[in-house]
């Protein structure tokens, strides 16, 4: 297969890297080599946002049109960035004036001792690229991941919220255009490599090439979004030597619809799909809006939490729930499993040597389905889960349920259902007794543990109350037993 070198736009610069350890996260990248040092490390997990920085990247549907996202620098590894623009806090201002996003800050005293103002300035600015007169609500998703606190929150909100219709055209948006051409120049090249430390790094462009590096070097580590893998490398000092990113693989970066199901490529990022997902299942939509921090589901990828097969993984519970499917790919063969199947005990999954996910497929509701998804955690947004719970069900015109899938994360080594508690419920109406049935149920289902984040008992005792919950808001949308609005 032809190789290339990394290439991408820093600022309005090309920039061209080859022999750099492709374990280097864009925040090194970005102090230590090009001494930028506007972006800051807080905490190397991806969770304060004081490192953020924000790509541009060709519109998938639009070749001739940029999308803008925020990420997070420090957990975002240095060859992703071939065949995109990368935008700091340095070069926002265009001459001797500030940038809108950064001028409102400095108007409405939205910084205090500044360390995390240059991310705050960056989510801002991504924020306005895609929509000039954000309301209020808009600005607390753009800004939920950048967590300092210390001027006062209002006056942050306030600086975002600020409209820049009336704002001069940026620098970005003059050279509009040029970067377009540039960017479609770079996607035309082959696929990338980095090579520094004894470590490589290759970015394939389809799944052909993809497979055939697998096939040449099966113990290779994928790589979409790096969310929780590059922890490894910044929070355990891991070293990995084979990196295979799959962000720019064609086929795994896409959404479909048919009249049945919902088709989303492994390695597309929540950003993408979570409308859609939202549209067809709102509860699951509210959910996948607190895995992370707009930073993290602009790169987090759905093949990425389930693939690593954590008990705790958000997605997994809710995907097995629904019944949904997922389709696997090696050297130019495909399998399709269900969702459910392919956990086999704590980390161990059913991929083969050289597999990997290429779709996973989730069925589209009908008549008399529905599905409730609860996440417990210390925090609303941005944290991991203690118990997450999607429940099922599908009822009849009697209104006795026909089936119904309870899917558990945080209460196992494995995602997995609660056969027992299903069994007392399946069959029969919703009804006081029978939620105090399936809650009894529960606790021959699970034996959870206890770690730093519950105790094995507020596991199992949450667990059975999210049962009971989910009957209280079946018979009336009146009562209220969420936290919605909390900032």
């Amino acid at each position: 297969m032809t190789k290339s070198t990394v290439r991408f736009l820093l600022n309005n610069d090309v920039v061209t890297i080859e022999n750099i350890d492709p374990n280097l996260m864009v925040l090194q990248y970005l102090r230590e080599i090009q001494f930028k040092s506007g972006s800051k490390e807080g905490c190397a997990s991806g969770d304060c946002g004081a490192c953020t920085v924000v790509i541009a990247e060709l519109d998938r549907d639009n070749a001739n049109q940029l999308h803008y996202k925020s990420i997070n620098s420090c957990i975002t590894f240095v060859g992703s960035l071939h065949g995109k623009q990368l935008i700091t806090v340095e070069d926002l201002k265009d001459g001797a004036n500030l940038h809108h996003a950064q001028q409102t800050l400095v108007d409405n005293h939205g910084s205090q001792c500044g360390f995390c103002t240059p991310g705050f300035v960056m989510s801002s600015f991504a924020l306005h690229k895609h929509n000039q007169t954000p309301n209020r609500a808009e600005v607390l998703e753009a800004l939920a991941g950048n967590l300092c606190r210390c001027t006062g929150y209002r006056s942050i909100i306030d600086a975002a919220i600020t409209s820049s219709t009336s704002s001069e055209e940026d620098s970005f948006a003059k050279h509009y255009q040029e970067t377009v051409a540039k960017l479609t120049e770079f996607q035309k090249l082959t696929a990338p490599t980095l090579n520094g430390n004894g470590n490589n790094f290759i970015s394939p462009k389809n799944i052909n090439e993809l497979a055939y590096e697998l096939i040449n070097e099966p113990t290779s580590t994928l790589v979409a979004g790096g969310t929780d893998l590059a922890l490894s490398i910044t929070q355990n000092l891991a070293n990995i030597d084979k990196l295979i990113y799959v962000g720019n693989v064609e086929e795994l970066t896409t959404l479909k619809e048919t009249d049945t199901e919902i088709v989303i490529g492994s390695a597309l990022p929540y950003s993408k799909f979570i409308d859609t997902l939202h549209h067809y299942y709102p509860d699951l939509g509210d959910m996948i809006e607190r895995i992370g921090s707009k930073q993290v589901r602009n790169t987090g990828t759905l093949g990425g939490n389930v693939g690593n097969a954590s008990p705790i993984g958000d997605m997994p519970p809710a995907l097995i729930a629904l019944g949904a499917t997922m389709t696997l790919h090696v050297n130019g063969v495909e399998r399709t499993i269900l969702v459910e199947d392919y956990f086999v005990d704590y980390k161990k999954t059913v991929l083969k040597p050289s597999e990997f996910i290429l779709s996973i497929q989730i069925p589209k509701p009908t008549v008399g389905q529905t599905l409730k998804v609860y996440k417990i955690s210390k925090r609303i947004d941005d944290d991991i889960s203690a118990v997450l719970v999607a429940i099922f069900i599908e009822q009849n015109a009697s209104q006795e349920i026909t089936n119904i899938r309870m899917a558990y994360g945080g209460m196992a080594a494995i995602p997995k259902r609660a056969p027992a508690a299903e069994a007392v419920l399946k069959g029969n109406r919703l009804t006081k007794e029978s939620i105090a049935q399936a809650k009894t149920a529960l606790a021959t289902d699970f034996q959870p543990m206890s770690d730093v984040r519950a105790s094995d008992k507020y596991r199992m005792t949450v667990a059975q109350n999210l049962i009971e919950k989910c009957y209280l808001e079946m018979q009336s949308q009146k009562i209220a037993t969420r936290v919605v609005n909390y900032a």
